[in-house]
C-alpha cells in the first residue's frame, strides 16, 4: 500500500513547514487528490490516522478534497471536467490533462 509512504512524506513536509514557521502544533492539513492520481482517499486517511501519533501532527485533522479530471481539447480549446479523455464539444481524443492526476498540500493550520 503506497499510501503509507505518501503519508510519511506528507508528515515530513508538514514538520519542515512547521519548523520554518516556528509552530509547535499542526491543527489541520488540507490536501487535494486528483481522481486519476492512483491514491485511495480512504486508505490515505487510515494511514494518516495511524502514523500521525507522536508527531507534530498528532492531533491534526486531515481534510481531503478530491479533484475531478480536467482536460483541454487540443483541437477546439474546450475545457471540460469529466471522467473520460474525450472533448465533449468536438469529440476529439486529442486532449491535454490539466488537473486531476496529482496530489497537493494545499494548506496547513498551525500554532
Amino acid at each position: 500500500m503506497h499510501e503509507y509512504s505518501i503519508v510519511q512524506a506528507l508528515l515530513t513536509q508538514c514538520e519542515e513547514i512547521a519548523a520554518k514557521n516556528e509552530a509547535s502544533i499542526v491543527n489541520s492539513i488540507e490536501i487535494k487528490i486528483g481522481v486519476m492520481s492512483g491514491v485511495e482517499s480512504h486508505l490515505l486517511k487510515v494511514a494518516f490516522d495511524t502514523f500521525k501519533e507522536g508527531t507534530i501532527c498528532g492531533k491534526s485533522e486531515l481534510i481531503i478534497h478530491e479533484q475531478p479530471l480536467r482536460i483541454v481539447c487540443n483541437e477546439c480549446g474546450n475545457e471540460t471536467q469529466i471522467p473520460i479523455y474525450k472533448c465533449t464539444k468536438c469529440e476529439s481524443l486529442n486532449v491535454k490533462v490539466t488537473d486531476g492526476e496529482d496530489m497537493y498540500l494545499m494548506r496547513l493550520e498551525m500554532e
